[in-house]
């Protein structure tokens, strides 16, 4: 499928009067605030979900969240893209393969998305967790590309630079280099941005093979970030925030290095510590 070219909608942070004190000084100025906007996701014309995200690299998200929620399998499945603003928000209406719509009609969720829960509206227990495959073993990954990840994805962040209020997922190589990166007001939101970007650049795995690199996130690791990260084939997760017994429980399942509080050198792991090189080099790396 062609994507369209360039993003779907220009955005990210609208300048708003503000007032206030800093150093005990009183300003008046106009700054950026982030954008928060309602996005509704249609699948072959049915509503799906409606989520508050950052109207940037909408594109990304919907092809993201479409794979992370398991409402397709490969990217080839979607196989349209439009989006429609009105007053009330913006809706992306995908056009998915029929037999991907068959399934979503017989499991159907109506998701009532918010920035801080990425479970809303499912209709009973038995639709938390979608059967995924353990992670194949691989590389582990330098406790310094760790720390070198951290230093890069907060030098990448340009929407929290300006904002201060936004969260940012990214992909980064075994080395810790910062390949992509993504950013919204919603910690699911972004990982999904990245997940879709990913998809529409060829480097998520197929099957059950594993993808290359880790993923690096602004939030805590929750039960649905750790999810979508397993859903994406990578096989492990660091957050600069806690994790959650959920995400721990779920990384053992599926065989995902779980990491967090990853501030500089340092970091807690949770799950899957064979993900992680933790030997000090004499080089200091």
């Amino acid at each position: 499928m062609k994507m369209p070219d360039g993003p779907l909608h220009a955005g990210g942070a609208q300048r708003r009067p503000v007032a206030g004190v800093r150093g005990g000084t009183a300003f008046a100025a106009p700054d950026w605030v982030a954008e928060e906007r309602p996005v509704a996701l249609e699948f072959n014309g049915v509503a799906q979900a409606v989520m508050l995200a950052t109207p940037l690299d909408l594109e990304d998200f919907a092809l993201g969240f479409a794979l992370s929620e398991g409402l397709l399998d490969a990217p080839g499945e979607l196989h349209g893209l439009e989006a429609v603003e009105s007053p009330e928000g913006i809706t992306l209406k995908l056009q998915i393969a029929a037999r991907c719509m068959a399934r979503l009609k017989a499991r159907r969720r109506a998701l009532a998305g918010r920035t801080g829960c990425g479970l809303c509206g499912i209709e009973s227990l038995s639709q938390l967790e979608r059967p995924l495959a353990p992670l194949p073993p691989g590389p582990a990954v330098p406790r310094a590309a760790l720390a070198r990840a951290q230093a890069e994805l907060r030098g990448l962040q340009a929407l929290q630079h300006a904002t201060g209020a936004v969260h940012a997922a990214a992909w980064c190589g075994d080395d810790g280099a910062v390949r992509l990166l993504r950013e919204d007001v919603g910690r699911h939101n972004a990982l999904d941005k990245l997940i879709g970007a990913m998809a529409r650049t060829g480097t998520l795995a197929a099957g059950d093979a594993g993808t290359e690199g880790f993923f690096a996130v602004t939030s805590r690791a929750s039960y649905e970030m750790l999810h979508k990260t397993a859903a994406a084939r990578v096989r492990l997760l660091v957050a600069v925030s806690a994790a959650t017994t959920m995400a721990i429980d779920l990384a053992g399942r599926l065989g995902v290095g779980l990491a967090g509080f990853a501030r500089g050198r340092d970091l807690v792991v949770y799950a899957g510590p064979e993900r992680i090189d933790m030997a000090e080099r004499d080089d200091g790396r």
